[in-house]
């Protein structure tokens, strides 16, 4: 399972970016997958999730109406669109892929990519 981010980039706030996460390796539709981010001297926290094939998502409050978390139709990458950002957005990205239940824990998310640096001024 390889999972590679891009899109993160430095941005006012008040902006946008999109996050995109290509995957390869596995049968894409099976899993759970997720949006984490971590600041600096903080923990990795789960910002928003989907089921893969299915498409539920999921997304933590301190985004709700501001990120929105999507597939393309041949179902390789996720995508992180992320609205009116606010300096405490701030942080590394990461994509991350599960079996299992979704959105499930942090901890148990065992593929993750190599993250993506988004700073909000």
């Amino acid at each position: 399972v390889q999972l590679v981010e891009s899109g993160g980039g430095s941005v006012q706030a008040g902006g946008s970016l999109r996050l995109s996460c290509r995957a390869s390796g596995y049968t894409y539709s099976s899993y759970c997958m997720g949006w984490f981010r971590q600041a600096p001297g903080k923990g990795r926290e789960g910002v928003a999730w989907m089921r893969m094939g299915g498409g539920s998502t999921w997304i933590d409050a301190s985004v709700a109406g501001r990120f929105t978390i999507s597939q393309d139709n041949a179902k390789t990458t996720l995508y992180l669109q992320m609205n009116s950002l606010k300096p405490e957005d701030t942080g590394m990205y990461y994509c991350a892929a599960k079996v299992g239940s979704c959105p499930g824990k942090t901890k148990d998310y065992n593929n993750w990519g190599q993250g993506t640096q988004v700073t909000v001024s």
